[in-house]
């Protein structure tokens, strides 16, 4: 009893789920619905085809092969040819019309998972890994869309073969037919027993395959350390191990699931035997006639040949089920950063920013801030300095929302910025990294990205103030130069310079400048400080320093160490502390840069 109603539970589950996931994905078909309707109506001429071959036996059979005459059923031959012919024109037409809607119906998907994927925080990003990202954003879609219409046009051309073929079985002889038809049922059972097979490996495999394609992104990004540090042989390693953890998944998933089809095909095996057996004994009785029998087991045969690939097509619809409900997992998540249904546009006249009580933790009880207070003016520059790790970036990234404070507030005008509008935060507020991130494309698409309406005046004196001329005179194609994916075919201060001249674009009245000039030597550091002097006229400015020299005219430097402030002033009052840590920074400094020389 309890096998029973287990069954009926898992059933009903699997029902339940076949008509959430077309329910959920009906409104990514709708805007093609009438070839995804075409694709699957062609489907019941295909299926219920199949019966003409089997039925057109008997008479077939009947006459020639007893009667010994072809007179009355010579056109038997010919209309065979002419059903299946029809049949693979059929065919050709639903694989077209498939193949078209479910491209169609994955790029709508793939759209709104790349705008979903857009919409999330930097902190999303932080705890996975490029392959994870991959293979949630793209490949769940693949993998949901190429089987979802393939089943149900799978589905509903094999139902209107079996309904057909199970027609002309009862025709040739009840008898036989409920026989065969027991088997079919006793045969299709081992199929409630897949899903809880393959649920708890897919996971893992999706793990392997997002770890595969991690390898990949990571040999070709970090293709220079590798070659330097000789890292080919740990390399190979590490990918052979991802290999076999592949491998072994793909052989768990074979051996859960891949026992289905042959099961099926012995069980089936036998209602064809105990076919033959009683059809046997029925011809030799009288109760069915030579051309009944053949008939009868030809449409047995057609109709056990598609069920027992079923148990492969069943894999397929519960692995295109499930990813439909990952995909729709990642859909359904809320950002941890959004707007708030009352947020207010912000306005680009800013006078005063102001950090009040600001404490963040990136991970629970581990404050990386505690209790931040200072305040900036419109045209100011503050600076913030102090021993790496000890919370400068993050301070700015709070600004822009990359992050939200876990206490306090950080007020504009005194509006707190979570009552602002994102979109109009973020385009009051220009940032330059340290390492920027540039497209593959042209130098002037990189740069125009900062206002793509910008006029070709405004474009010349962004180039002119980024200190970017030389670079555009020296190109083979100037402002439409190729600079290869991340800017790979410029320098670290080219890439600055291109990164500057985008913030000059954009023109925001808030600039953040984290360390933008910390990884360059003192030759290109001196072109780029000159451009950043440009960009920031006129703007108030966040500065991240790691050479006390670029900070001296800050209007207030701020030491950081271990998420407090532990100094405050100019730099001259600074310097008047003899046991201050900016003095002990700049000393070190001084005396390094004194040694250098």
């Amino acid at each position: 009893m309890s096998n029973k109603l287990s069954r009926e539970i898992r059933n009903r589950v699997l029902r339940n789920m076949f008509v959430k996931n077309y329910k959920r994905m009906w409104p990514y078909i709708k805007p093609y619905w009438v070839r995804a309707l075409l694709s699957v109506l062609v489907a019941i001429p295909i299926g219920s085809l199949d019966a003409v071959i089997a039925l057109s036996l008997k008479p077939y059979m009947d006459v020639v092969m007893v009667d010994k005459t072809l007179q009355t059923a010579w056109y038997i031959p010919l209309m065979i040819i002419g059903f299946t012919v029809i049949q693979g024109v059929l065919r050709y037409i639903a694989e077209y019309l498939n193949t078209w809607v479910g491209a169609k119906t994955t790029n709508l998907l793939k759209m709104d998972l790349y705008k979903k994927m857009l919409m999330f925080e930097t902190e999303f990003f932080n705890k996975k890994n490029s392959g994870d990202v991959i293979f949630m954003f793209n490949s769940n879609a693949d993998m949901a869309c190429a089987g979802l219409l393939n089943n149900l046009k799978s589905f509903i051309q094999k139902f209107f073969t079996a309904v057909s073929l199970v027609a002309v079985l009862f025709y040739n002889s009840w008898q036989l037919a409920l026989v065969c038809v027991a088997i079919m049922f006793l045969a299709m059972l081992p199929m409630t027993q897949v899903r809880k097979k393959i649920n708890s490996i897919m996971d893992q495999s999706i793990a392997a395959d997002s770890a595969l394609l991690t390898a990949y992104n990571e040999t070709y990004n970090g293709n220079k350390t590798i070659i330097s540090y000789n890292l080919n042989k740990k390399q190979r390693g590490k990918f052979g191990g991802v290999l076999d953890s592949v491998f072994r998944l793909k052989m768990k998933m074979l051996q859960r699931t891949r026992w289905l089809t042959p099961v099926m095909h012995v069980i089936l095996s036998i209602g064809i035997g105990l076919a033959i057996w009683f059809g046997s004994y029925l011809i030799l009785n009288g109760t069915i006639t030579a051309g009944s029998f053949v008939s009868f087991l030809t449409a047995l045969i057609m109709l056990y040949t598609p069920i027992k690939s079923i148990g492969g097509t069943y894999n397929s619809m519960l692995m295109s089920f499930l990813a439909i409900e990952r995909v729709f997992d990642i859909l359904d998540t809320k950002p941890a950063i959004t707007d708030k249904k009352s947020a207010k546009p912000m306005s680009r006249d800013v006078h005063e920013i102001e950090y009040k009580n600001v404490s963040f933790e990136y991970i629970k009880d581990t404050p990386v801030l505690k209790n931040i207070n200072f305040k900036v003016k419109r045209g100011e520059t503050i600076a913030f300095v102090g021993n790496s790790g000890g919370g400068k970036s993050t301070v700015v990234n709070l600004l822009p929302r990359f992050y939200d404070v876990t206490g306090g507030a950080i007020l504009i005008d005194g509006v707190d910025i979570r009552d602002m509008t994102l979109e109009s935060l973020r385009a009051n507020i220009g940032v330059v990294f340290q390492d920027n991130f540039l497209f593959s494309g042209t130098i002037r698409e990189n740069i125009m990205l900062g206002n793509e309406n910008a006029t070709d005046d405004e474009l010349a004196r962004a180039v002119k103030m980024a200190c970017l001329d030389d670079v555009i005179k020296n190109s083979p194609n100037g402002l439409d130069t190729e600079i290869g994916e991340r800017g790979v075919l410029l320098s670290g201060g080219q890439k600055q310079r291109v990164a500057i001249a985008r913030a000059f674009l954009k023109n925001a009245p808030i600039l953040v400048l984290d360390e933008a000039t910390s990884a360059l030597d003192n030759k290109s550091e001196a072109v780029v400080q000159k451009a950043i002097e440009n960009l920031m006229q006129d703007k108030t400015v966040f500065v991240i320093a790691h050479r006390l020299s670029t900070i001296m005219n800050a209007n207030k430097i701020l030491v950081i160490n271990q998420g407090e402030i532990v100094e405050s002033g100019t730099h001259q009052e600074l310097l008047k502390n003899e046991c201050g840590a900016y003095k002990i920074l700049y000393d070190m400094q001084f005396k390094t840069a004194n040694k250098s020389k």
